[in-house]
């Protein structure tokens, strides 16, 4: 495994091959015998919290904080974005993921998660909108979920579509231990509901009146990254784990995945394991566990061409341990290696997303979108 990285002595302009704007050229790197090179697109934004391709030269983004804005990459231009919702920004809450169904179109349906304030306490949301221009229209709020809580932490939220319409959006356990075994609570949940919101007929827990309709797996912390691979119609998760414990999940309908009785990660407050110990019948085991953590803020899987040996593979962005973590599947979905990439940036990377040309975007909470190409 090649992990070298090569720190250009100047800093230098370059003019893009497809694109008219300059961008500031990084590092150049390899991975998998394969060169590639990082150039800046946008800084000053906040924090971008979430990125969605609306064209192949326009990427949305929210910053958490409540801002939209839309980055032109064939000028470099940001346009701000009106008709968002008022959101609870505090702490790891705002707004957070922006997506889109793989068949989107112009004038389709975009999705959005984000804190919203009931009562005030945080809620996760599922709303979707249309774009006019510069503005969001038909603001639609599908799922308010049952999250509230008076904490101000581990709000997931990622979304993710699978190719027969739906989608699954993550929530976190809001930083109350019992919800991840509640079913009676969307929090520490994954869950499935159709494009407009409603309730799938076959969801796992549809016919359990103790249990949400909505919950397609249970048992997560702080899942902060979600991606479906519509090749081996896989659903895969990463997620917080405290003190080591990050887990890859490989996420099956009703299935247990054990936070918090069972665990990798320690307590804050001492050397002491979290939960029964790490192995439980009737609870899922992870596909891979970090420790110690590298706090994973999102989750991709590659499909682009322009890596060919990154195809199958699992991308994840590391906020604490801050580099770029590339995950190598076999074919039955086992990690069997893993690679960290742009570990001299020293950037906390939260979100991903691939152009249609298989380059890879990534945004950071220092508020910049960068841009990996290969050489």
């Amino acid at each position: 495994m090649i992990k070298r990285y090569l720190i250009l002595g100047s800093v230098m302009l370059i003019v893009c091959q497809l694109a008219v704007s300059k961008t500031l050229t990084i590092q150049q790197g390899e991975s998998a015998t394969m060169g590639f090179h990082v150039e800046e697109i946008a800084k000053g934004l906040g924090v971008p919290w979430g990125m969605a391709f609306l064209s192949p030269s326009e990427i949305l983004y929210t910053e958490r904080a409540g801002n939209i804005g839309l980055l032109t990459l064939t000028t470099g231009t940001v346009t701000k974005i009106t008709g968002g919702p008022t959101v609870k920004a505090a702490g790891q809450g705002g707004l957070l993921d922006v997506a889109v169904p793989p068949d989107y179109q112009s004038g389709d349906w975009i999705y959005f998660t984000y804190s919203k304030n009931n009562q005030g306490q945080g809620v996760t949301t599922l709303a979707r909108t249309r774009r006019n221009g510069h503005r969001l229209v038909q603001w639609q709020d599908i799922v308010t979920t049952r999250s509230a809580s008076k904490t101000s932490r581990h709000y997931g939220s990622r979304i993710a579509f699978d190719d027969v319409g739906h989608l699954f959006f993550t929530v976190g356990d809001r930083g109350v231990r019992p919800n991840g075994q509640d079913l009676s609570t969307h929090a520490g949940s994954v869950l499935r509901v159709k494009l407009d919101g409603s309730v799938p007929k076959d969801n796992p827990f549809l016919a359990n009146k103790r249990a949400l309709a909505e919950i397609w797996s249970y048992g997560h912390r702080n899942p902060q990254g979600i991606s479906y691979d519509a090749k081996h119609k896989r659903l895969w998760l990463i997620e917080h784990g405290p003190r080591g414990g990050d887990e890859i999940n490989l996420i099956l309908p009703g299935r247990n995945y054990g936070w918090p009785v069972i665990s990798y990660g320690k307590e804050y407050w001492g050397p002491f394991q979290v939960g029964e110990g790490t192995v439980k019948a009737g609870m899922e085991q992870p596909v891979k566990v970090y420790i110690p953590s590298i706090a994973p803020g999102s989750l991709l899987l590659y499909s682009g061409k322009a890596f060919p040996h990154w195809q199958g593979n699992l991308l994840a962005g590391a906020l604490k341990l801050k580099h770029l973590n590339r995950i190598v599947l076999d074919q039955a979905g086992k990690a069997i290696t893993e690679e960290r990439l742009l570990e001299d940036l020293g950037e906390r990377i939260r979100a991903l997303a691939e152009s249609p040309e298989g380059w890879l975007y990534l945004s950071t909470d220092s508020g910049r979108i960068l841009r990996i190409r290969p050489d």
